[in-house]
């Protein structure tokens, strides 16, 4: 079997190569992005994996499936960079990565830590021997009500984390998670918005949930309130984030993803010139922290990644249902 992988990263280069060798598969390694452009790339192989840069649309899957490949992996948990109900309609399989919610659950903590503590003014300053303490003083965990939305696998354990620290926790979702229920308290969205000094965001993006956090719920929410994501960017309005920083009604901002990232992350762009200008604008406020959608990027995370993208394939050829199949 031969297996077409995109936006390979070096260091997938050692697990992707182990595999080949287990699983006694030919694998394509390229850095390039699929796109109608690098489609060719593909001829001959049954399968195709990749991250989340390319938009794989019904035109990009219309060539793959004339090229006879019936098998598409995401080595990411998010999927919307795939319309997966097309490919479906063309008999072409999908499934997506997993991995351990623990590395995202830990940097979604320090992401809270940091905007409590104001550690990027501070940062700043220390570059360049000012060891001030004004505008610094922060606030203690054990003071605040934190709202987590989405108690799946990360958001249970983003609550599980926070438990420690003596804060008290809010929680929504649709479905109930019992694992975490001694230690949160469910509540509706509207009383989440008003009653939480932090909130954190841990839901999939769905068509119901874009743009979920928006002028309209950033109105509902404390003043001063801290924001943090670290799952999906489109689940907040970029403008509305830029606005609610600008008045001030956001207190701080911690991001690990952000709408309009695609092209921007996961590259050094040190000597381009980027268009983007909302996402620039709000990246160089002194309480708004953006990282380069690393939250997952874990040693434990990066291998099981690349294990559901090259052993997902293999087990939907082999006309197994594999435990990621979407």
């Amino acid at each position: 079997m031969k297996i077409m992988v995109y936006e390979a990263r070096k260091d997938e280069l050692a697990d992707l190569n182990r595999l080949a060798k287990e699983l006694d598969v030919e694998l394509d390694i390229s850095e390039a992005v699929p796109s109608m452009e690098t489609a060719e790339l593909a001829a001959g192989c049954q399968g195709v994996s990749m991250l989340g840069q390319g938009k794989i649309d019904r035109e990009l899957l219309d060539r793959f499936h004339q090229m006879g490949v019936g098998y598409l992996s995401t080595r990411t948990i998010g999927h919307n960079h795939i319309d997966v109900a097309y490919a479906k309609e063309l008999g072409i399989r999908v499934c997506n990565a997993s991995y351990a919610p623990n590395g995202v659950a830990d940097f979604t903590i320090m992401m809270i830590l940091m905007c409590l503590r104001h550690y990027k003014q501070a940062l700043w300053r220390g570059y360049v021997n000012d060891f001030s303490l004004g505008g610094l003083q922060g606030r203690e965990m054990k003071d605040l009500t934190v709202g987590v939305i989405g108690t799946g696998r990360i958001g249970a354990q983003v609550i599980r984390n926070l438990s420690g620290f003596g804060c008290r926790i809010l929680a929504h979702d649709l479905y109930h998670n019992a694992t975490v229920e001694s230690l949160a308290d469910y509540v509706d969205l509207d009383r989440l918005l008003a009653e939480s000094d932090v909130i954190t965001l841990h839901v999939p993006l769905l068509e119901s949930n874009y743009h979920m956090i928006n002028r309209d719920t950033i109105a509902k929410m404390k003043d001063g309130v801290i924001l943090v994501n670290c799952s999906r960017g489109e689940l907040a309005d970029l403008e509305a984030l830029v606005e609610g920083i600008e008045s001030e009604k956001l207190g701080a901002l911690g991001m690990d993803t952000s709408e309009g990232e695609e092209g921007i992350i996961h590259e050094d762009h040190r000597v381009d010139i980027l268009a983007n200008r909302n996402w620039f604008y709000l990246h160089q406020f002194r309480n708004v922290i953006m990282t380069q959608h690393m939250a997952f990027y874990t040693d434990a995370a990066v291998e099981s990644m690349v294990d559901c993208g090259i052993r997902g394939i293999c087990r939907m050829a082999a006309g197994e249902r594999f435990v990621t199949e979407l």
